[in-house]
């Protein structure tokens, strides 16, 4: 596939190298060959495919070169010159209203189809284009305060990508430490749930004989890995990430039984918002109980990446009017423990203290998946929100199960397992899907306190979605932001 890819660009280079000597000075205007805006424009002008090739390219090196100020002309006039026309909306909306018919309707989608559309599907036409045009919504979402209009711009980037980049075009393809070091390279540095700390660490993760690793690749991104997933193959399910990062082999040679999803991680930022874990995690329980037949069970071992934020703002709310209140002020002097920067090292001696935090931080935690909600009803929990989504069940709360920097930090040491038992995957998927109800085991009911079962939590807590940096999401399957 890669051969082919490459022989195509190549054959584009070549093309747009010779139509670009062969335009027209006054397709651009008197000295604007080299003009962002006018250089947009003639890719407008509908000259021809060979032309828009060399125009696309041409204006694709501009903006490597542009300034900051010079890109965010180009942004402006995407948002505000390349829009339906008012006046032929209007027009076709009348004559639909006056008269519907199927021409009407078809009237009505002309007028009402957005010129940028039209603009980046030119624009993709130079060699490399779709890459290029990712990295431009990529800049786009990194706007520190982006404008309102170029939303606009970007609901249309979003939805092309999202047709260019549906599951009909993906491949699936496995990473080991055989696979060319230019993908290896790529997997260390778009790790995003727990670092990958060299080569060494990297063949740890892919050369053990119970390890797996599966990335989504398009053919318009040759080796540029869309999403990747990690999976060690064990005989129990793991209840901390320590160890199963460190192992090598399944425990006494015993054939594995259980496949474990401890990674997940979306490569491009320029890709957010559209999904390709769910498809990927299906296909690789496919294929993982077709290769390996004595596996039984499917899980995850997830993160937790917002609870310790959340919890914050628990204790900030409880007690005040209108809350109700779930915590003793024992489980308080609990929570204090939490402070003592060596709670850690303290939590690995066994004593009531000990006994008490634990008690309470995982009934919090049961609280947090179970009960509170953001303002679309479902989970607060981003991770939760997409395994729960593709038919998850959650299984396991664990205690001191990531005692790295950041597992601390964001989660207080949690993690939790997702359960994928393939009978029930679309039952739970349509039951989450119609009304947010989250499928979880019973040992995970069981730590609810007795006040939230009852009374419910959600008034109690501040929507965490409303934190600065955190997008309300618009529809309940997103993709697993902070990794899974």
């Amino acid at each position: 596939m890669a051969m082919n890819v490459s022989f195509l660009q190549e054959l584009m280079n070549a093309v747009a190298e010779q139509s670009r000597a062969l335009l027209p000075k006054a397709l651009f205007g008197t000295g604007d060959d080299d003009n962002i805006e006018a250089l947009s424009r003639a890719l407008m002008s509908g000259r021809g495919e060979a032309s828009g090739v060399a125009i696309a390219r041409q204006l694709l090196n501009r903006l490597h070169v542009a300034s900051s100020e010079e890109r965010a002309a180009f942004f402006a006039y995407l948002a505000d010159e390349l829009q339906p026309d008012p006046i032929a909306v209007s027009a076709a909306a009348r004559a639909y209203l006056t008269a519907p018919s199927e021409k009407a309707l078809t009237g009505l989608r002309v007028a009402t189809y957005s010129p940028r559309r039209e603009f980046f599907r030119r624009l993709n036409l130079a060699p490399g284009g779709t890459a290029e045009i990712v990295a431009l919504r990529r800049e786009l979402l990194r706007s520190p305060k982006p404008d309102a209009s170029l939303a606009a711009v970007d609901t249309d980037l979003r939805s092309l990508l999202a047709y260019w980049f549906n599951r009909g075009f993906l491949v699936m393809r496995s990473i080991d430490w055989q696979t060319p070091a230019a993908i290896l390279e790529k997997i260390i540095a778009y790790e995003a749930v727990h670092e990958i700390k060299g080569w060494d660490d990297l063949r740890r993760r892919l050369d053990p004989v119970d390890r797996r690793c599966f990335a989504f690749f398009h053919p318009s991104l040759v080796d540029e890995p869309l999403i990747f997933v990690e999976v060690a193959l064990t005989t129990d399910i793991p209840g901390a990430i320590g160890p199963l990062l460190e192992a090598r082999g399944t425990a006494g040679g015993k054939p594995p039984t259980a496949a474990v999803f401890y990674s997940i991680s979306n490569c491009q930022d320029g890709l957010k918002g559209i999904s390709f874990g769910n498809f990927l995690i299906k296909q690789v329980v496919e294929e993982l109980a077709r290769d390996v037949p004595t596996l039984k069970t499917f899980v995850t071992l997830s993160p937790v990446p917002h609870f310790a934020r959340w919890l914050d703002r628990t204790l900030a709310a409880e007690g005040t009017p209108g809350t109700h209140g779930i915590l003793s002020a024992d489980d308080r002097n609990a929570l204090h423990l939490l402070r003592d920067p060596r709670w850690v090292e303290m939590a690995r001696t066994p004593s009531a203290e000990i006994e008490q935090l634990k008690t309470v931080l995982t009934a919090l935690a049961a609280n947090y998946f179970l009960v509170a909600k953001s303002v679309d009803h479902r989970p607060v929990d981003p991770v939760a929100r997409f395994h729960l989504g593709n038919g998850a069940r959650l299984e396991r709360i664990n205690w001191l199960a990531d005692t790295s920097e950041k597992g601390l930090r964001e989660g207080h040491g949690l993690m939790v397992n997702y359960r994928y038992e393939l009978d029930d995957i679309e039952k739970n998927h349509e039951a989450y899907a119609q009304d947010g109800t989250v499928a979880a085991s019973r040992a995970v009911r069981s730590q609810l306190r007795p006040a939230a079962k009852s009374k419910g939590l959600s008034s109690a807590v501040p929507d965490l979605l409303a934190l600065p940096g955190i997008v309300k999401p618009k529809k309940a399957l997103p993709t697993p932001r902070d990794g899974a």
